[in-house]
Parts: C-alpha cells; sequence; structure tokens
C-alpha cells in the first residue's frame, strides 16, 4: 500500500542575504587570515547566489557576537514560527484542518527546547491532544527524507491515519566568525532558515509523490565525517577530509537497494553540487533532470532538512509523468542515507 505525499508548502526565513554579501562579511570579519584568498573563491563557487535567514546579517544572533544561549533560543523561536505557518499552509493546500491530523513527525537539528518542536506545534495548530508525535532532533539534512520515512510507517500501521510532516530548520546560527576553518566558512555560504509541511496519508489528495519501499543505511567507521558541535559560542558544523567521499561511497548500497528498477526522475537533497551530481549519475539521470536540487541550491541554499520538500515542492510546478518511478534521497552526519521510492501519481 502506497502512503502519498500531499504537496508541500515552504517558508522561507525573511531576510534575502547574497553570496557577494557574505563574502563582505567574512572580509571584515577575517582581514588577517592567511588563507582569505581560498576561503573566498570556495565561497563564490558552492553553487549558492542566494540565501534567507530569518534575522538579518548583522544581527548578534547571525554575525555578532551573541552566546551559546542567545542563538539557541533565537533559533527554536524562529523554527517554531515558520513551521507553524508551513504547516498551516500545507492543511490548507490538503484540504484539512488540524482536527484531521492523526499524527505529527517533526524534525530539526538547529535550536534546543523541552518540550520539543512537535508539542509547540499540537499547541499552536491546535491539533487534537491524542496525537501520535515522532520528534527527530539530530538527524539534520537527512531530515526531510526520514520524516517522510516515519510518517509511511505510520500510515502503514494505520491506513485511516492522516500524518503532518514538519521540518524547520535555523542554519544561520552556526553563522559565527569565532571558528575560522575553510570548513565553517564553506557552510556560511552554504546554510539557510526555512520551514516546511507536507500531509502523508493512504489515500492521495491530490497529485504528487507515491512512497512504495524506504531505505536506510549508516556508513561504517563515518561518525566523525559530519558533526554538529557546541561551545559557549555558539553551535557549529564541523567536517573531516573524509567527508566529501562519504556521498561517493554511500551510493552503491543505496543503487544496490534500488536493484534493476528504472529511475525516471529523482528529488534529491541539496548539500553541494557534488552531492547533487554524484547522485544524478548513480541513479542514471542526465544533469538536467536534477535542475529542481541546483535551483534550489543556487536560490535558496541548503536549507537541511527542508530541502528535499523544497525539491518536492518545485517538482509540482513541473511534474513528472503519471506513473513514473521516482527516488527521494538525502545524506545526514552520521554518515547517513535516508532514501525512498515510489512513483508521480496525478
Amino acid at each position: 500500500m502506497p502512503a502519498y505525499v500531499s504537496a508541500p508548502r515552504t517558508v522561507l526565513g525573511a531576510h534575502k542575504v547574497t553570496t557577494d554579501e557574505i563574502a563582505d562579511d567574512i572580509r571584515v570579519h577575517h582581514r588577517d587570515h592567511p588563507r582569505l584568498n581560498a576561503i573566498l573563491r570556495v565561497v563564490n563557487n558552492c553553487g549558492v547566489n542566494t540565501r534567507y535567514f530569518t534575522r538579518p546579517l548583522a544581527a548578534p544572533t547571525v554575525s555578532g557576537s551573541a552566546d551559546v544561549r542567545e542563538r539557541t533560543q533565537a533559533a527554536f523561536d524562529d523554527a517554531v514560527d515558520m513551521s507553524e505557518q508551513a504547516a498551516q499552509e500545507a492543511l490548507r493546500a490538503a484540504g484539512l484542518t488540524p482536527d484531521d491530523i492523526d499524527a505529527i513527525v517533526t524534525t530539526h537539528a538547529t535550536g534546543w527546547a523541552v518540550p520539543n518542536l512537535d508539542v509547540h506545534l499540537v499547541d499552536r495548530l491546535g491539533l487534537r491532544p491524542t496525537v501520535r508525535r515522532v520528534a527527530l532532533t539530530t538527524v539534520a539534512c537527512a531530515g526531510g527524507v526520514q520524516s517522510l520515512i516515519r510518517a509511511a510507517d505510520l500510515v502503514i500501521a494505520r491506513p485511516d491515519d492522516r500524518v503532518l510532516v514538519v521540518a524547520a530548520e535555523v542554519l544561520s546560527t552556526s553563522y559565527n566568525h569565532a571558528v575560522d576553518t575553510i570548513e565553517s566558512m564553506i557552510y556560511k555560504a552554504l546554510f539557510a532558515d526555512a520551514a516546511a509541511a507536507a500531509v502523508v496519508t493512504s489515500a492521495p489528495s491530490g497529485p504528487g509523490l507515491a512512497i512504495a519501499d524506504t531505505f536506510e543505511y549508516t556508513l561504517p567507521g563515518s561518525l566523525a565525517h559530519y558533526r554538529g558541535r557546541l561551545d559557549p559560542q555558539g553551535m557549529h558544523f564541523d567536517s573531516t577530509k573524509q567527508a566529501p567521499s562519504a556521498v561517493v561511497s554511500a551510493l552503491t548500497p543505496l543503487t544496490d537497494w534500488l536493484g534493476e528498477r528504472t529511475v525516471d526522475f529523482a528529488i534529491i537533497h541539496p548539500g553541494s553540487p557534488r552531492i547533487i551530481s554524484s547522485t544524478a549519475d548513480a541513479l542514471g539521470l542526465a544533469q538536467s533532470e536534477a535542475r529542481h536540487s541546483v535551483d534550489t541550491l543556487a536560490e535558496e541554499g541548503n536549507m537541511g532538512g527542508v530541502s528535499v520538500f523544497r525539491v518536492l515542492e518545485r517538482t509540482h510546478t513541473a511534474p513528472p509523468a503519471d506513473g513514473a518511478n521516482g527516488v527521494a534521497v538525502a545524506f545526514g552526519p552520521g554518515f547517513i542515507t535516508a532514501a525512498l521510492r515510489g512513483h508521480w501519481h496525478s
């Protein structure tokens, strides 16, 4: 029995930030860095032209001197606000009300709070007090596909249930001049803020992706490839020299899982140009068929777990043929792969 994903709705941060602005900000704060010219070249070649932050680039919680408490609270507050708006828009698009929702799956890796995002949304949206909750909090970039996997599990277990899926990231909280490694500079240019939502059901509410099967894989020996870290200045993302090759290593198990199945379209997490192109190649797709991922990265940046929903939303504007076979795939810290396969229902 397939699980059907409604057309997602994405809410971007309120402040558009260009790569030129980020390059200028790096010049100001790191003018004496011995590798400044190399950093600026990498920043300008990361595949992102514009991205959206919830707060201005000059805000204390972005480019300023806010500490870990201020940054963390601001990130969570902004994530809740965007998530509420995205969820409301997704419900309206699916023709549903909060009373129609039986379960909620949330994913975010930025901001910290107890109670978590799921409980905040139960209150904000007015969901029924008996709604089932699954809260994913450290899956990061893989969170979009991972949350759809968990939603599909819930629908298969209870076919009459309607599952609201919400992803949110305020990755600008890791934009921090206290760290000056080249990796941290790249993340300044890659990362963005957004939230997205969709509804997963056992019967379609309109055209979209139908999930038939799912796949999860943890690359052995990859625990330190990508990781988050906290210090008094805030949250940071670190990576090792082995990190860029992790995607290539994870693609063989992914294609083994797919077997001889033909892939007509793909929803690829836009983590970087290399991630998009390597995944498209492994799936046997032309680079032009990954255009929604490329455009998302260029125009809105890497939004973490939100990104797959945004790529799927773009896919609705130029949908595949009815019955076309598709894959959604994302990679995250660990190093983990989350994927699902199915078809386009129109």
